[in-house]
Formats: C-alpha cells, structure tokens, sequence
C-alpha cells in the first residue's frame, strides 16, 4: 500500500515543474518583448532629435543669411539692375535720335544738292550777274572762292559776248552718307547749252557734291565731277 501512494505523488510533482517552466518562459518573454520595446523606442525619439537637429540648424543661422541676403541684393543687385536699364534705355535713345537725325539729314541735303546744282550750271546772256551771284550764295569755303573767280573771269564775260545760255536739270540724287552738319551725295545733271544762234548741245554728267551745315542751312563746299 505504501507503494501505491508513492507512484501517485510523482504525477502531482511533474505537473507543478511544467507550470513552473511555462511561467518562466513567459516571464522570459514579456520582459524580452519589454526591452525590445524600449530600445526601439529609445532608436525612435533618437532619430526625431536628429531631424530636429538638421531642420533646426544652429539658432539664429536662418533669419542672419535672410538678412544678408536683404543687404546683397538692396545694395548691390538691385542698383547694378537700375543702372544696366538705365545705360541700356540712354543708348537706345542715343541710336535713335542718331538714326532719326540720319535720316533727316540725307532727305534735306538731298534736295539741297539737287536746287544748288541747277542753280549753280543755270544762267542766260542778259542775268548771268544776277543768277550765279545767287548761286555764290550756295556755296561756303575754299569751293565758294573757286566758282567766284571762275564766274568772273570766264563764264560771266563769256556768256555776255557769245550770248551763252545754260539749263541744268537733275534726273536723280542719292545720299551717299549724311549727319547732322556734313553730307554727301551724288547728283545726275543734264545741262543743256545754247551759244548764239547754234543748236542746243546736252551733256550729262554726274557729280559728288560735299554740304556742311552752316545755321540751318545747307551749303556746297565741294564740287567733284565723277
């Protein structure tokens, strides 16, 4: 009988050792999983202060290069800006009062070269003082003394005493360059001479005629037959 009861004992025994073991393990578990927790955790707020830290930089940093950068471009951008426009709007003035008084030039002494020359190849027997007087007018300079001794010494007596008349006329003109006080520009004359009672004889010819501004006026200081 005292047998017996031994042999039934020891299941109780082997029951209590498994609880035991279960319970360990699961001990063991729950603070395993503890830990883990709280070093993934302690991992997490670590990277946070990181971020924060880049995103931060160091304090004050930001608003400091704002305001140098405000300085930067106040002071030196903005008037180099101001004065490239300014440079820029002044010469395309300039070239465009040069180009617009280019132009007026060439138009006005054009048409001046084209009245002088007639004037000047232009006379009949019985007005030739009054006539290339007048055109002496028209002319300025060393060329103006030229014509006058010309007229005097030889046309004007020649025309009174072989009663030789002149018409001059201008097909065409072109500028050749212009500014606002010197031109030049290329004439086409047909001159038309009658001496006494003789057929009319025509030559054509052409001739670079050089103005200078003199007060509003355009003057013939050269006279270059080409």
């Amino acid at each position: 009988m005292s047998k017996d009861k031994t042999e039934v004992s020891e299941p109780t025994d082997m029951s209590a050792d498994v609880s035991t073991d279960v319970t360990d393990e699961t001990t063991n578990a729950t603070e395993a999983d503890a830990i883990e927790e709280t070093e993934t955790a302690e991992e997490t707020e670590a990277a946070e202060d990181s971020e924060a830290v880049e995103d931060s930089g160091e304090p004050g940093d930001a608003p400091k290069r704002r305001s140098a950068w405000t300085r930067v471009v106040a002071f030196a951008v903005l008037p180099a800006i101001a004065l490239g426009l300014a440079l820029g709007a002044g010469y395309l003035k300039w070239r465009d009062n040069t180009v617009r008084d280019g132009e007026i030039a060439a138009v006005s002494s054009v048409q001046a070269a084209k009245d002088s020359t007639i004037a000047l190849l232009s006379y009949t027997p019985d007005k030739v003082d009054q006539q290339l007087g007048d055109a002496r007018n028209l002319l300025t300079g060393e060329f103006r003394d030229s014509y006058t001794s010309l007229t005097n010494d030889v046309v004007i007596p020649g025309a009174k005493q072989k009663q030789i008349s002149a018409v001059a006329t201008v097909p065409a003109a072109a500028s050749v360059s212009a500014s606002p006080q010197k031109a030049v520009v290329l004439v086409f004359v047909n001159q038309t001479v009658t001496v006494g009672a003789d057929a009319p004889t025509d030559t054509n010819s052409s001739v670079r005629v050089t103005l200078e501004k003199v007060g509003d006026r355009w003057l013939i200081s050269s006279f270059d037959p080409v």
